[in-house]
């Protein structure tokens, strides 16, 4: 296994992936505009892909957003994205990924938002501080 910062030059292998994602967790694929600004926004570095690729097949993701954060006053990241092609599961790789991704990332602390049903699993990934709900506000 590979562990890889996703560019805009792994971006078939990252469409795969986020097209799996958005069907497991219920949301509707991304269109050729959505890729088109998310390429744009990786160029410009508003949002970083790490990745897992198993002799050169694309079989994890994640993303941070960099951010500032004052739960420590330093640089901040914000986890989302987090996929696992499901035959590639509990192998280790989240944990890897993760570590992997913290590391080259930069960033002094990571929170991540997620569904109850997946909070056991963020906690055994070190994601153990609790700060409250977190909402998204669309308007």
């Amino acid at each position: 296994m590979e562990y890889i910062c996703i560019t805009n030059g792994n971006m078939d292998g990252l469409k795969v992936l986020h097209l799996g994602y958005k069907q497991e967790i219920g949301e509707e694929a991304p269109t050729d505009e959505n890729f088109d600004s998310l390429s744009e926004a990786i160029k410009k570095g508003k949002i970083i892909f790490y990745g897992c690729m198993d002799e050169g097949r694309p079989v994890a993701c994640c993303s941070i957003t960099p951010t500032y954060s004052t739960f420590n006053y330093q640089t901040g990241g914000v986890l989302e994205d987090f996929y696992i092609v499901p035959e590639y599961r509990h192998r280790g790789i989240a944990r890897q990924l993760v570590r992997f991704a913290y590391r080259e990332s930069g960033v002094a602390s990571l929170t991540v938002g997620c569904a109850d049903c997946d909070i056991k699993m963020y906690q055994s990934l070190g994601f153990t501080i609790p700060l409250g709900n977190l909402f998204a506000f669309e308007g």
